[in-house]
């Protein structure tokens, strides 16, 4: 167990969970809640704080926290869960690492919490993941980074343009085309769609709140219905199964949060090479949890804000992977500077 020493004493590691409240986490499933348990086992001190705590005063970035102690019943649906050994108010830089673990929408409430988050990170709290990358990456967008892994996309609120790419997707690949937000989660706010569809033009002006909202668009994968594969990456290295997220009947949608079934798989040697293709630059932006989304043969999302599946690979394939990514934070902490 590392701990540090401050004024010659000894103390162990602080670890702060922005998250979402409480009593709203589902403790037997929960990513953030395996993560608190793991922190836990090693000794660390655990301070709960929801975006309404924070705040800054000159340039000190500060939070009300409340210390927490999980209990044998986050393994379990009880929700008698944790119990709170103290509430203090506190500066954010005297904790050793914050996780951002609030749930999107990425809207400017989350990008303010991330302003705050700098000023912390400033003062050599370590962030997951870094307020810039969350800013600089969002979960749609960042796969236009590799477009080597990619099924054809559009960005664009332009819904001619939109029409024209749902047109031009079942003209040469016989494709229906999926539409979402950049902003969304969880499944929400998604359509497929193709050229004949008769409700085409009111989705487009759903979807783009009439030519206002950027939206991607995205080439169908036949292959969503073998599952949407969540691929966790701890500091650029893929845990070695994922889960496969598999639609409910009639469903297009693999996520859990649309009725989506969660099956363990192992990795194919494509889902290994998309995985090399974006591990050094999640290394070079500090991002030490991320989860990817691979469907068939392509990749369609990278999630950081806050990814899942935590609990579902661990029961499957008796994994610690949160233990893995405390060990990666542990070695990070011990770097110099």
């Amino acid at each position: 167990m590392i701990k540090k020493t401050i004024a010659g004493k000894t103390t162990s590691l602080k670890a702060g969970f922005i998250i979402d409240p409480l009593n709203s986490l589902k403790a037997y499933k929960d990513s953030s809640v395996a993560m608190m348990l793991a922190a836990q086992k090693k000794g660390w001190q655990i301070h709960i704080m929801v975006q309404d705590d924070l705040y800054v005063v000159d340039n000190q970035a500060r939070a009300t926290t409340s210390r927490i102690e999980l209990t044998g019943n986050a393994e379990s649906e009880i929700s008698d869960w944790y119990h709170i050994t103290a509430q203090q108010d506190i500066s954010l830089e005297t904790l050793d690492v914050i996780f951002m673990r609030k749930d999107p929408p990425f809207d400017m409430e989350y990008i303010s919490t991330t302003y705050i988050l700098d000023l912390a990170e400033a003062r050599n709290s370590l962030i997951v993941n870094p307020p810039a990358s969350l800013r600089d990456n969002n979960e749609k967008m960042f796969i236009t980074r590799f477009p080597q892994c990619c099924t054809p996309f559009l960005v664009s609120r332009d819904m001619q343009r939109l029409r024209h790419f749902v047109i031009e997707r079942y003209q040469q690949a016989q494709q229906d085309v999926i539409l979402k937000p950049l902003d969304g989660m969880g499944g929400a706010s998604i359509f497929r769609v193709c050229p004949d569809d008769p409700n085409l033009s009111v989705i487009l002006e759903s979807v783009t709140l009439h030519g206002k909202k950027t939206v991607m668009a995205q080439q169908f994968i036949p292959e969503i219905t073998a599952g949407d594969k969540r691929i966790l990456m701890i500091n650029g290295e893929a845990v070695p199964y994922a889960l496969a997220r598999i639609p409910s009947e009639g469903e297009t949608r693999g996520n859990l949060a649309a009725g989506g079934e969660g099956v363990g798989v192992s990795l194919t040697e494509r889902d290994k090479w998309i995985s090399t293709q974006i591990g050094p630059v999640l290394r070079q932006q500090g991002i030490l949890f991320a989860g990817i989304d691979v469907i068939g043969d392509y990749l369609t999302e990278i999630n950081i804000t806050s990814p899942t599946c935590i609990r579902e690979l661990d029961k499957i394939y008796q994994l610690d992977i949160a233990t893995e990514l405390m060990h990666c934070i542990e070695q990070k902490l011990q770097q110099p500077g």
